[in-house]
């Protein structure tokens, strides 16, 4: 979510956050740094939310005055930048690979691990709120793609097709877990059991003979992961045949 940036007397544009902490100005010595604001912002995200985040209660976190973290952000716009490009700073992204499709496979599977410990990255992190971290994402992906025949549009169409699929399929996976904690149910037979009286209501009617089978005989509906993984299999041998690579 960037800030709006107003414009300078020239009519140029402020630089970015970005562009400030590549060269900081000189400052009187201070542990504060924009790792310890971003680590104590998403912290607080965590364990609250990301309402929960305001620049006062950053500046109690880190045991700060009030207007301590301004000298490195604008406001809280900034701060979720940056809380965002510090996530996806975590995100194991060098490791070895075999092949494209390796690659693509572990970049997803660690967008949805990342994207499930932050589930407020769903609110925060936006199309434009493009950050250095944010950018060895796909910087990654295309790395990997090259030399396999695909052309740039392509590459992106592949690289959104992969990254579409984990998050709607973590969006789903959180909104399901998050209505869950809100009915007090855990996941599970409790949630089974909540459910039992309509779905015997339902399936007593006759009229779902295919989805009666697969619930008497499915042995992984508590087993995300495993759904998400065999899903993005599915995609990533979708693109393969489709384009030969």
């Amino acid at each position: 979510m960037p800030a709006q940036q107003a414009p300078t007397g020239d009519d140029r544009p402020q630089p970015s956050l970005w562009e400030r902490l590549d060269r900081p100005a000189a400052a009187p010595r201070t542990t504060l740094t924009p790792h310890r604001i971003a680590e104590a912002a998403v912290a607080i995200a965590d364990a609250e939310g990301l309402d929960a985040v305001t620049m006062r209660r950053l500046a109690t976190a880190l045991g700060v005055a009030p207007m301590a973290a301004y000298r490195y952000v604008s406001g809280k716009d900034e701060l979720i930048e940056l809380m965002v490009d510090f996530v996806y700073g975590r995100l194991p992204l060098d490791t070895p690979s075999d092949g494209w499709r390796e690659a693509m496979r572990s970049l997803a599977v660690h967008l949805r691990a990342m994207s499930l410990t932050h589930p407020w990255l769903a609110r925060a992190a936006t199309p434009f709120s493009l950050s250095p971290n944010q950018l060895a994402v796909p910087e990654r992906a295309f790395a990997a793609l090259a030399g396999h025949g695909p052309d740039a549009d392509t590459t992106m169409a592949i690289f959104r097709t992969v990254t579409g699929y984990v998050h709607g399929s973590v969006s789903a996976e959180i909104t399901l877990d998050t209505q869950r904690r809100d009915r007090g149910w855990s996941a599970g037979d409790e949630t089974r059991a909540a459910l039992a009286p309509r779905m015997s209501y339902l399936m007593g009617t006759g009229r779902y003979p295919a989805y009666q089978q697969y619930l008497q005989q499915a042995t992984r509906k508590d087993d995300p992961a495993w759904h998400f993984e065999t899903g993005l299999d599915c995609v990533l041998d979708g693109i393969a045949a489709h384009f030969g690579i």
